[in-house]
């Protein structure tokens, strides 16, 4: 069966969802259609990169994915699909497809005038036709040509030495934890055995398995399964509480 992600800053109050997906199925009603999230705050590529990122790869190779966020911004240039590790990715040229993965995309596809319309609403209009198609069998080629002027963002890496790593808030999730960008690659290849994380007003000497293992209330640090650093307080909103949010600075100082 063939498999569509939607990714989307429409929220689920309005017609914006059902009406993407009414023209999904009606190209092929044999399309299975998952919702990654409505729920993106308007304009937020940094947030819907981050969960594309995060879950892309889950999905079988070959999947289609429907991204649909500032669609219609200022910041957009033109419409695109582009092939990145065996996926599909049909969505705006405003930089969210940039920051997917930190090499560009094997194939990447200017859509031809031929396919665009004039739409307040291109998600529908331009982008779920082709995505259905190309969840069909359908070719990206088949709808433009090679793109020469792929938008791209920066994303904040985390800078490392033998004495300290310093790393951002990637996202606050709904329960306040803070997912940063330190990867547990870095941290195991320069940990030499004894380290501090400092973020906030707090400090920490040992990474925990998981959210539990301290007490309700306390601050825990460890890696999550996408191989984060996550920070937090168990049963409470760490980012409030610790006057945490988007970009803060965490910092993991060596000690020889």
């Amino acid at each position: 069966m063939a498999l569509v992600t939607f990714l989307s800053d429409f929220g689920d109050q309005d017609y914006y969802v059902p009406a993407v997906k009414a023209k999904l199925l009606a190209i092929n009603p044999q399309l299975n259609i998952i919702d990654l999230s409505h729920n993106i705050a308007p304009f937020d590529i940094a947030h819907a990169a981050f969960v594309l990122r995060s879950s892309f790869r889950d999905f079988p190779k070959g999947t289609v994915h429907l991204v649909a966020v500032n669609t219609t911004g200022s910041i957009t240039h033109g419409y695109i699909g582009i092939k990145l590790e065996e996926h599909i990715f049909i969505g705006p040229n405003n930089g969210i497809l940039s920051l997917l993965a930190d090499q560009d995309p094997g194939i990447m596809v200017q859509f031809a005038d031929i396919h665009l319309k004039d739409s307040t609403f291109p998600a529908k209009d331009i982008l779920a036709p082709i995505a259905g198609k190309v969840a069909s069998g359908a070719s990206i080629h088949d709808f433009g040509g090679p793109l020469t002027n792929f938008r791209k963002l920066m994303s904040r890496q985390p800078k490392a030495t033998r004495e300290q790593i310093i790393g951002h808030v990637l996202r606050v999730d709904p329960y306040g934890n803070l997912i940063t960008n330190i990867r547990k690659d870095i941290f195991d290849k320069l940990n030499p055995g004894k380290f501090t994380i400092d973020f906030g007003r707090e400090t920490l000497t040992k990474l925990n398995k998981g959210y539990d293992q301290v007490e309700p209330g306390d601050c825990f640090a460890f890696f999550n399964s996408l191989d984060l650093l996550e920070i937090g307080i168990y049963h409470g909103q760490g980012g409030s509480l610790l006057g945490l949010k988007y970009d803060s600075v965490v910092y993991i100082n060596f000690e020889a």
